[in-house]
């Protein structure tokens, strides 16, 4: 949490009942060697009735409360203990003995985030960066998405229609998102905020762009899987406008999936505030502990932590939440939820709740009610409530009496029943008749209790931060409110104009106002006439401090680009607009009855817990609970068999590699290796995309980082994936690994900084190794997302003309300049360049081609892009012939080397550059988006506007209009070529060891780096003959074993000769 700091401020007392004597009198009085507890008997003029039943009371709870009573919940100040405090006559005795202590005072400062604000502030004051000065052009105005659960009449939405009011006339745009319609849309769209219904998931979260900020509707559906979402319950209207989302606001823990695509890159870093209203996730949050249900518990936790803002309305809600706290609490204060609810509360019979709380019609109740927060001194403070009642009861009441009717509530938090035998124990020793105090603690109905009082006395005597909830409960339901003189409350509380003040010093004021208030046991009309002033005094409480706490949390919060205008002062707002709620833009709801917002966000949990048990069952199938020897036993049979099979299979193969071969030579057999290393990494099965490719004339790489934005990705053959990070990469698909073709992309630092142009680099980086088609494009991700993409008539118009050579060597693109919602005022070329880069793009490009060209004299080498009418390409979406592309990149890496130099040292270590107001990752990316067009101006390119709607092209900057105006030498492929070389020379050699960021963009090409490559190979070649040779000459010279003996096998003409004889020899 933020900080929670504890402070005792000192209680500043008058004495009670002062005696008049004389200054000399109490010199006299001082010298006598008396005790205090004898002089305070002698002469202070005091009811010892009364005393006795206070003296008794207090030594009773000495026994009685040290064993069961809340402690303090907050640490103690060192600073405010050494602080003396003052207290009347009658109770210094006990403060001596250590008995009057009404515990400390406490506040909630948000430390973490107030340094974090400061130190930011700090930052963005600096105008001057690298010695450059910071310009704001605010060409737009800030943007700011609301994001709602639903749209149906509560008080949330009153809550941000009047913010959003406000806000608006201070200089923001706002646009709404809700996950369901409701009523309340008639709302926003009155005052002229539009309203996107978005249907989510909780596991899928929404495919809304929320790095975009809408204009004019269109009715195109991108392509992609973008079922998930859905735009005013037809087809998705996806809305046109480029600039971004300078911040969001999400209410309600209900829009959880909306939250869940905010944790996803490229979404991470957008500013995001998220209010909370709800107790109920609090209170499951203990339940899911003690259940055991962790992962769900650090799913939220996960949720908590992306926000960069938490904001409550009130200061119990951060103590309720302090489980997920991460150190970005915020307290916003103020909300019309009670007044919106009284009329509805006020509707039901105020008897019939009598009845139910035990009261009769005719009984007049005091409700005494406090803090929320529980402390050490909250039984001091009832007793001295209770002790001041007192004189109500007269002894020896009877039923006849009128004040035998006066029945008191004690409110507190404390449910134990060891509390309430505490206050009955209170009550008896302070002499009330039986039945009259009754404890009732805040887990009942709080409304019903207030709605059954007559009376509200606030009994905490703790200065709290904010007006008290409860009070303002009180006073909308019109009951008369009695109150301690605190701060807080003497700002909104008038004394007998809408309630009544005692000052906590003097108990004795309550005793006096009590007895004015009630005569002959019923309330007096004045305190009636007060209590019915009282709501409407309230009706439109602390207005002014919920706007200007969110007008001054967005000043801290938003990074506003240099694009941007800064919004007004909130002191400049309307008065108007400060004093009250906008209850005329609901008027026509104010009737109506509407679902409890708690009982929303309990069936909310329950449909999350639901889904949540259902993923568990899943996940480990469902298998009984068992013991852990049976799981064993199964765990080994399983391995077992697995095993086998490993074994079986292995056998099978190795038997049905045992084929008959043919007899080679060991030359064959040694080629026939070579050849097999050489093809093993080609054997791999490609996808249909991937084969459909290969016989296109182009292919579109659309460069992606996250997950979230992945329904705005192509599926088609025409188009495949680069990621440029190997963790966020696209299952089941085969886009590109942008860090395994460029090891630069490893280091987050370039990853970021180049943004796109990394992926550029890395397709260009060996590009015959990936690219095979001889027309290259890119379409970057927010293209889709803003529906400017390629519609696929445009597609077909595209390859049609590039199949035809129609306009030659050109460069397509399809997303203007002119419609960019950064450039509403059609600026030039370099006055939105500028307007965009803090006012420093044309000192960065001009810095960059000196040190590029090596112009050493005042030489302002800024390539003119004359304002002829035409437009340029923005939002890297263009097609180049891949020679020309290539062409691009060995410009393009110069240039970003160029940029590094200047950058790299103050950007890397303090994260700061002239591009930006405040630290930006992203430095380069606005600059180095606009290149392609002085590259392609330059060099002779055609430049061909593609309508992504219909394929219409049409030609701007033609070269009649270029005549004069081109640098075409600074661009030619000869002096980028030779340029290109040095540098590779330069690279190669052994001298090069500065930190140098060209060699790992790419290829390092050049005559000496080709001869030292041919000459390596040739080594390699002539080294593998040699050991062939030496191995061939080994076998041939090695020494062979000599035969022992040789069998000769005899003929068969001389078996039969010998069988013949041996016949003969036989028969004689």
């Amino acid at each position: 949490m933020g900080s929670l700091e504890a402070g005792v401020v000192p209680l500043k007392r008058d004495n009670l009942g002062r005696s008049s004597s004389s200054r000399n009198d109490r010199h006299a009085f001082l010298q006598r060697p008396r005790s205090r507890l004898s002089r305070f008997l002698l002469f202070k003029k005091l009811d010892y009735l009364q005393w006795i039943c206070t003296v008794a009371v207090f030594l009773f709870f000495v026994v009685l409360f040290q064993m069961f009573l809340p402690g303090s919940v907050m640490d103690k100040s060192d600073d405010s203990l050494r602080e003396p405090d003052t207290f009347p006559g009658d109770l210094n005795f006990l403060k001596e003995m250590g008995l009057l202590d009404f515990g400390e005072d406490f506040s909630f400062k948000p430390l973490k985030l107030m340094e974090k604000f400061q130190r930011e502030a700090g930052e963005e004051n600096l105008t001057v960066v690298l010695d450059r000065t910071l310009h704001r052009f605010g060409y737009r105005k800030p943007q700011l998405a609301l994001v709602f659960a639903d749209l149906l009449v509560d008080p949330q939405q009153l809550l941000m229609v009047t913010v959003a009011v406000a806000l608006k006339e201070i200089g923001y745009a706002i646009k709404v998102y809700s996950l369901e319609d409701g009523p309340a849309r008639e709302v926003w769209e009155n005052i002229e905020v539009p309203v996107t219904i978005v249907q989510t998931s909780i596991e899928m979260g929404t495919s809304v762009n929320w790095l975009k900020y809408t204009g004019k509707k269109t009715n195109r559906k991108p392509f992609g899987p973008l079922s998930p979402l859905v735009v005013d319950s037809g087809p998705l209207n996806v809305l046109c406008g480029y600039s971004l989302y300078d911040g969001i606001l999400v209410n309600s823990i209900e829009a959880k999936g909306v939250l869940a695509s905010l944790t996803q890159e490229p979404f991470k870093s957008l500013p995001l505030i998220w209010t909370i209203h709800e107790r109920t996730l609090a209170i499951r949050s203990r339940e899911y502990n003690s259940r055991g249900q962790l992962q769900l518990l650090n799913d939220w936790k996960k949720v908590f932590n992306r926000a960069n803002v938490v904001a409550f309305p009130d200061y119990v809600l951060p103590m309720l939440y302090s489980a997920f706290d991460t150190g970005n609490y915020y307290i916003i204060p103020g909300s019309p939820a009670e007044t919106l609810e009284a009329d509805t509360r006020m509707a039901f019979p105020k008897n019939d709740i009598r009845v139910k709380m035990g009261y009769s019609p005719n009984d007049l109740v005091i409700a005494i009610v406090g803090s929320e927060f529980l402390y050490r001194g909250l039984w001091l403070e009832h007793s001295l409530i209770l002790q001041a009642l007192r004189p109500l009861f007269p002894d020896n009441l009877v039923e006849s009496e009128p004040n035998f009717h006066i029945k008191i509530m004690l409110l507190s938090r404390d449910s134990t029943s060891n509390y309430s035998v505490a206050v009955e124990a209170i009550a008896r020793n302070l002499n009330y008749p039986r039945g009259v105090v009754k404890h009732v603690t805040v887990s009942d109905d709080v409304d019903s209790v207030l709605r059954t009082a007559d009376v509200v006395i606030y009994g905490s005597f703790l200065e709290e931060q904010s007006f008290p909830e409860i009070l303002t409960k009180a006073i909308c339901l019109e009951k008369l409110v009695i109150a301690p003189e605190l701060s807080n409350i003497r700002k909104y509380v008038d004394d007998r104009v809408n309630g009544y003040l005692f000052p906590k010093e003097n108990i004795r004021i309550l005793t006096q106002i009590v007895s004015q208030v009630i005569t002959n046991g019923k309330l007096s009309p004045l305190a009636r006439n007060i209590a019915s002033i009282g709501r409407g005094t309230v009706k439109n409480l602390m207005v002014w401090e919920t706007i200007e706490g969110y007008a001054l949390l967005l000043k801290n919060v938003l990074k506003l680009p240099s694009e941007v205008a800064l919004p007004k002062a909130i002191k400049e707002l309307s008065p108007k607009l400060k004093e009250e709620w906008q209850w005329h833009l609901f008027e026509s709801f104010l009737n109506s009855t509407y679902e409890d917002r708690s009982l929303r966000s309990d069936k909310f949990l329950n449909q999350l817990e639901e889904q949540w048990n259902q993923t568990q069952r899943e996940s480990y199938g469902t298998m009984p609970a068992t013991d852990d020897s049976f799981l064993y036993a199964i765990w080994k049979e399983e391995r077992s068999t697995v095993t086998f099979n490993t074994r079986k299979r292995r056998e099978e193969e190795e038997i049905k590699d045992r084929t008959d071969q043919s007899q080679r030579t060991w030359d064959e057999v040694y080629r026939n290796a070579k050849r097999a290393d050489r093809t093993k990494n080609d054997l791999h099965e490609r996808d249909e995309g991937e084969l459909e490719r290969t016989g296109q004339p182009l292919c579109i790489y659309e460069p992606y980082f996250g997950e979230g934005t992945w329904p705005f990705l192509h599926h088609k053959s025409l188009y495949r994936g680069i990621g440029l990070s190997s963790k966020g990469r696209r299952r089941g698909t085969d886009d590109v690994d942008a860090p395994s073709r460029l090891s630069l992309l490893t280091n987050p630092y370039y990853r970021d900084t180049l943004g796109e142009y990394g992926a550029f680099f890395a397709i260009a980086n060996r590009v015959d190794r990936i690219h095979k088609n001889a027309w290259i494009g890119f379409q970057s991700w927010r293209a889709t997302a803003n529906n400017a993409s390629l519609s696929s008539i445009a597609e077909n118009a595209l390859l049609h003309d590039i199949q035809t050579r129609r306009h030659g060597d050109a460069l397509y693109f399809w997303v203007r300049m002119d419609m960019d919602s950064r450039n509403p005022l059609k600026q030039d070329f370099w006055t939105f360049c500028d307007a965009i880069n803090a006012g420093n793009c044309k000192f960065a490009f001009s810095e960059s081609l000196k040190r590029m060209y090596g112009i050493k004299h005042d030489f302002d080498p800024l390539p003119p892009m004359p304002g002829d009418g035409d437009t340029w390409s923005v939002m890297q979406s263009w097609v180049l012939p891949t020679r020309s592309f290539l062409e691009f990149v060995m410009f393009s890496r110069m240039f970003v080397d160029a940029l590094d130099v200047q950058m790299y040292k103050e950007h890397h270590l303090n994260g700061r550059c002239y591009l930006s107001f405040s630290k930006d990752k992203h430095c380069y990316s606005r600059l180095l988006e606009l290149l392609v067009n002085v590259w392609a101006y330059h060099s002779g390119r055609r430049m061909l506007y593609v309508n992504p709607e219909t394929g219409a092209m049409q030609e701007h900057h033609k070269f009649n209009s270029r005549r004069g105006k081109m640098w075409v030498k600074w661009f030619s492929y000869s002096t980028l070529k030779s340029m290109d070389e040095d540098m590779a020379d330069e690279a190669d050699s052994d001298h090069a060891t500065r930190r140098w960021l060209w060699p790992s963009t790419g290829e390092v090409v050049c005559p000496s780096v080709i001869e030292k490559e041919r000459k390596l190979l040739n080594q390699r070649k002539e080294k593998r003959k040699q050991q062939s040779k030496e191995k061939h000459k080994r076998m041939r010279s090695r020494q062979h074993q000599k035969t022992i003996g040789k069998y000769v096998k005899p003929l068969p003409e001389e078996k039969e000769n010998s069988n013949s004889t041996n016949v003969a020899s036989t028969t004689l």
